[in-house]
């Protein structure tokens, strides 16, 4: 059993054989479900360099002893801030880390850390006892969507940004759905602050029967 808890924002706790965090965006976020001094890992995946996704990593990892992984250039860029942490750079494809499958895949965003330019934004595909997991990071529709179910599915859970202005809104998030062909969705990115209001029910109608649409909270979980 593999169990998926949002954290809020674009944070998500993954457990199984494996603890594995995604964004740990918790200090200064709003909808934050925890503190990160209440979390625990063995990975922690970054998709980009934005503060709102590296979040807590480093500090978290510092604790817990959890490896960060990210694209190679954000990789090197928290080792100058992580003394003592592992950090284990790659680039879109895929990898095994400690036993769990991991494919680093594109995502359509910037990356930065507000003033110079990190790295490639990404999103991961992680298999994890015997589940597939889709985190898409910050992106918008693109048709190589349609790959990663081609390639890595049948995918049993995507996890999808739809708040707009710097994402998918909830039409693009609802194609992206056709083109993943998941069994579950989970909504994410969005209502954090004002530019980023979108309502899930709506994306939820708009993907219709295509795949079950599950609205969790922060701090609500599903398991697979």
């Amino acid at each position: 059993m593999v169990k998926v808890r949002f954290l809020g924002h674009a944070a998500f706790y993954i457990e199984g054989s494996r603890r594995i965090l995604i964004d740990p965006f918790l200090s200064g976020n709003p909808q934050a479900a925890v503190k990160p001094e209440e979390l625990e890992a063995d990975l922690i995946l970054v998709t980009h360099a934005h503060g709102d996704h590296i979040g807590d990593a480093i500090e978290i990892a510092k604790r817990s002893g959890a490896k960060i992984v990210a694209m190679f250039d954000v990789a090197n860029y928290i080792s100058q801030q992580a003394e003592g942490v592992e950090v284990i750079g790659m680039n879109y494809g895929p990898t095994e880390i400690d036993g769990v499958g991991i494919v680093q895949v594109p995502a359509w965003h910037s990356s930065s850390d507000g003033v110079h330019s990190i790295g490639n934004a990404s999103g991961y595909i992680v298999k994890l006892d015997g589940k597939t997991i889709y985190h898409a990071g910050d992106t918008f529709v693109f048709l190589d969507m349609g790959l990663f179910n081609e390639l890595y599915g049948p995918i049993d859970l995507a996890l999808l940004p739809i708040g707009g202005h710097f994402t998918m809104g909830p039409r693009e998030a609802a194609k992206a759905v056709e083109l993943l062909k998941p069994r579950k969705v989970v909504p994410m990115h969005y209502n954090t602050w004002p530019p980023i209001s979108a309502n899930p029910e709506e994306f939820k109608r708009l993907v219709g029967d295509k795949a079950e649409v599950i609205i969790l909270q922060p701090g609500e979980e599903l398991e697979l």
